[in-house]
């Protein structure tokens, strides 16, 4: 009895020595004034440890219907990336995988289950960030999806233009630090997503 009343004094000390707190934002997928999808991002705050989670749908038709789906999974430790795990699928089957992970002093990046390459500098911003913190002064960003550094471009009044390694640009829309809108080229298609109420 005694051993089971300090067991459960030990834990009942332990969560309350956690802090931890968490964020839902939501956003309308809009291409030419139509909704065609829903993004749904969260951030989870645990002590040092900081839980990202993003989810995107996209029903739309390009030349037949297709149905995208992109869900983010992203982990900072101590205000580094730890790991990330983007799995992409079209039409439910699977399209594409990435995952970046800190092992042995750097980053591992495995992009559909065969090694890409090894990033020995530390990542301190990636892109589910931008959902979350406007990127002020900060001149690259971490793309999880493609395993490669954006460049970020301020282009004052609170916007900014992030440049991924193919050369598309999406523009992003701060008010009061938090994102009110962005504009995506994605090469087959450019859309907006849009801050909603909706959950």
């Amino acid at each position: 009895m005694l051993k089971n009343l300090i067991l459960l004094i030990v834990l009942l000390n332990f969560w309350s020595d956690t802090k931890r707190s968490e964020d839902n934002i939501y956003f309308d997928i809009v291409h030419k004034k139509k909704v065609i999808g829903n993004l749904k991002a969260s951030r989870t705050i645990t002590d040092s440890k900081i839980h990202y989670q993003s989810s995107t749908t996209i029903n739309t038709r390009i030349m037949k219907e297709i149905r995208v789906n992109y869900k983010y999974d992203v982990t900072f430790e101590a205000q580094l990336l730890e790991k990330s795990d983007v799995n992409i699928t079209v039409n439910e089957n699977p399209h594409a995988k990435t995952e970046t992970e800190w092992e042995d002093n750097s980053y591992q990046v495995i992009k559909n289950g065969k090694y890409e390459n090894r990033i020995n500098d530390s990542i301190s911003y990636s892109t589910v960030q931008m959902f979350f913190n406007e990127p002020v002064n900060i001149n690259t960003c971490y793309s999880e999806q493609n395993g490669s550094f954006n460049t970020i471009i301020e282009l004052g009044n609170h916007t900014y233009k992030k440049i991924n390694s193919k050369g598309n640009e999406n523009i992003y829309y701060y008010d009061m630090g938090v994102l009110k809108k962005a504009t995506i080229d994605v090469g087959l298609i450019t859309f907006e997503i849009v801050a909603s109420n909706k959950h």
